[in-house]
């Protein structure tokens, strides 16, 4: 049934605090992440590498590693998609997406900047969720191993507009 088309709930909540100033948004959990409780699980994902890389240290390992980099550097992450018919970790397969509801995050965080992390995630937010809370969003490339044309170099490039 890897194949199949499957109606997935985000099985986790957003990582934020009443000091986040960026928010960066990934379009839904992969298989790994959804396994794992934690955004951006998959080996292959760039994600952790890279801001690590942006901010001068050490890549994390452990879950509460990865909390406690995004807290020290005011980071919120979330998803553009809250609930969507997908098939495994597949953004091109994504059906039936229901966004996610962003404005708690907005109402405790002062959010100065909001990213997406890849085009499906841009697309979900442009669609549901910027005329309705009235923000817009830059996208970014993705950190996914899917991007595999996009090197960590060239992501580190990208990517340092969050800075």
């Amino acid at each position: 049934m890897a194949n199949a088309l499957i109606h997935v709930v985000h099985p986790f909540p957003p990582l934020y605090d009443e000091h986040s100033q960026i928010l960066i948004l990934g379009s839904f959990p992969s298989v790994k992440s959804r396994e794992q409780r934690f955004f951006y699980g998959h080996p292959q994902n760039r994600f952790w590498p890279l801001i690590a890389r942006l901010y001068g240290e050490a890549a994390p390992g452990s879950i509460e590693e990865k909390k406690a980099l995004l807290h020290r550097h005011r980071i919120a992450l979330w998803d553009s998609i809250y609930s969507c018919d997908i098939v495994g970790s597949s953004d091109s397969s994504v059906r039936n997406a229901e966004p996610t509801d962003l404005r708690p995050i907005l109402a405790a965080a002062p959010i100065r900047q909001i990213y997406c992390n890849g085009q499906t995630s841009f697309r979900t937010f442009a669609r549901y969720q910027e005329k309705a809370l009235g923000r817009s969003a830059i996208a970014l490339p993705s950190t996914s191993p899917a991007n595999a044309a996009w090197t960590l170099d060239r992501l580190a490039e990208a990517w340092q507009i969050i800075l």
